[in-house]
């Protein structure tokens, strides 16, 4: 099956479109990509991303315009992606879990020509399109007839279209809830994407290792970090990705078992479902070598159930979209199934990256000292998309990007989150802005005011609850007020539980304390985060 990449290798693939020129060269007719039922050699994969450039061209999308995806995982997206940076183009996917009205704001935003729509989404993207007055054309993924993705894309040449592409293009534009109540394109060029990874690779990390034989699970939505990044890593290493349509854990399973599964990220919560399944202690996990997992910390106790299930090594993955994922790692030899206190700590930055903790006016705090973390590497995003002051108020003109997490560093470099300088809530490894909840829920007749926070959840870390004041004479209707957010939002990002209190505790500025509603859910728990 041939030899692990070499760094002399990997110096070959500067930009996404080198990653498909470089293994139709190396290994041809090794597969690429796996999607039910249908396999993709690299060799095809060149050819197709070529067809894709192409069609993108004759379709008059031009170098720099963003072209929006709305579907669930597919090996078409990677297609899509990897033929737009050939020839220059952004691709924006967008998280399908959302309501119609939020992937309209994404795509207006990008404001590109061409919306590229998956099979199960095509009624919410029509929604979503009906809200635009001058919505882009829509290409159906995975419709076989005229007018469809497969058929637009064969009708182009197989010729490679040349473009002169930067490793600083922006190659990649995902959105992250804003703190204002309104997504933020976070804008990740090639060399973001990628030139991290090769510091990674020339490290020597067993756990970071790929070979010609590795088969990667890409579970997590294309419309996160997740999603997208595990996919590039594990094309840019050459290994073979089994692509699954959407996380289901019920399926994870049958996965390691027939696919030979050696390499998967997943969240906890999800880890927790799959290890709880009655046949998960009957399954060969004899390939599976490690899981990465991340967007927020195991329990010791759901850590040792799944070092012994599984058998594998775990490794603990930190970072955040605007870092191309992760930026800190704890390693596999840090997990141990009777717990030892490094599990509490996120771990060691990744090979490449600078960490520091500071005070609000960006002093450096000495080791111990709780502070917001900050970071710099090859890593940290352009800057968000059209938001110049968003972009200045995260990431300095020394490259440091400031991330929103409190925490500090130990003696020994090791990373400890110990709470969030923002108010954003992380369930089940999604990232919810309480803006963004509160304005859904603030449109409710009865509701004079709302607080939105976090409260802790065994099985999906913490959960969203609402903190209300009524208006005068209303009814306390908490169903009421859950199906009114859940009609406006994404179903994750709203609320599971209201609370109501006569008044908001405000300070004297008229600022909401919202720590102060915290606290009761908090007491007796050693961060502020699960």
């Amino acid at each position: 099956m041939g030899e692990r990449l070499t760094p002399r290798d990997f110096d070959q693939m500067q930009t996404l479109g080198d990653i498909a020129r470089f293994h139709a060269k190396a290994r041809p007719q090794a597969i690429g990509l796996r999607f039910e039922g249908r396999d993709t050699s690299f060799a095809e994969f060149d050819r197709h991303t070529n067809q894709v450039a192409n069609a993108l061209i004759a379709s008059g999308v031009k170098k720099g315009d963003r072209v929006a995806y709305i579907g669930k995982n597919s090996d078409l997206y990677f297609e899509l992606l990897f033929g737009a940076a050939k020839m220059g183009a952004v691709t924006l996917p967008i998280g399908w879990r959302l309501a119609p009205a939020e992937m309209a704001y994404i795509v207006a935003d990008g404001g590109g020509p061409l919306v590229f729509v998956g099979p199960e989404l095509r009624d919410a993207a029509l929604a979503a399109l009906g809200e635009l007055e001058a919505p882009p054309r829509m290409i159906e993924m995975e419709y076989g007839g005229p007018g469809g993705f497969i058929a637009w894309r064969n009708i182009q040449p197989k010729s490679d279209p040349a473009t002169p592409i930067s490793v600083n293009d922006v190659a990649v534009q995902l959105y992250t809830s804003g703190t204002t109540g309104r997504p933020k394109g976070a804008m990740l060029t090639h060399e973001n994407l990628l030139g991290g990874r090769r510091e990674a690779v020339e490290a020597g990390m067993d756990w970071n290792q790929w070979g010609p034989d590795d088969v990667s699970l890409v579970a997590m939505p294309v419309g996160h970090i997740g999603g997208t990044g595990w996919g590039i890593v594990g094309l840019y290493n050459g290994a073979r990705g089994v692509v699954a349509r959407e996380f289901d854990p019920y399926a994870v399973l049958d996965f390691i078992e027939k696919e030979g599964i050696s390499k998967m990220f997943m969240v906890p919560a999800a880890l927790q479902i799959v290890v709880n399944q009655p046949r998960a202690r009957e399954v060969d996990y004899s390939r599976l070598k490690y899981i990465l997992y991340g967007a927020s910390p195991i329990p010791v106790d759901l850590l040792r159930e799944c070092m012994e299930v599984f058998g594998c090594g775990f490794c603990q993955q930190y970072g955040m979209t605007e870092t191309c994922g992760t930026i800190v790692y704890l390693p596999p030899e840090d997990h141990d199934p009777n717990g030892n206190p490094r599990m509490r700590s996120a771990g060691l930055p990744m090979p490449g990256v600078e960490l520091k903790i500071i005070d609000e006016q960006g002093n450096t705090l000495p080791p111990n000292t709780v502070g917001e973390v900050a970071t710099r590497s090859k890593a940290n995003m352009a800057g968000y998309w059209k938001l110049d002051e968003a972009t200045r108020s995260t990431m300095g003109e020394d490259g440091w990007l400031r991330t929103g997490d409190a925490g500090y560093l130990d003696e020994d470099g090791y990373l400890y989150i110990h709470d969030r300088v923002k108010d954003m809530i992380i369930s089940g490894g999604e990232n919810i802005y309480p803006a963004e909840v509160e304005n859904a829920v603030y449109g409710h007749p009865d509701v004079a005011e709302v607080a939105i926070i976090g409260v802790p959840d065994e099985k999906w870390g913490e959960t969203v609850k609402a903190v209300v004041a009524l208006k005068p004479g209303a009814t306390a209707d908490p169903q009421a007020i859950l199906d009114f957010a859940r009609s406006r939002i994404a179903g994750f990002k709203a609320p599971k539980s209201v609370d109501f209190v006569p008044a908001l505790p405000r300070n004297a500025s008229g600022k909401i304390l919202k720590r102060q509603l915290r606290e009761p859910y908090w007491a007796g728990k050693d961060r502020g985060v699960n």
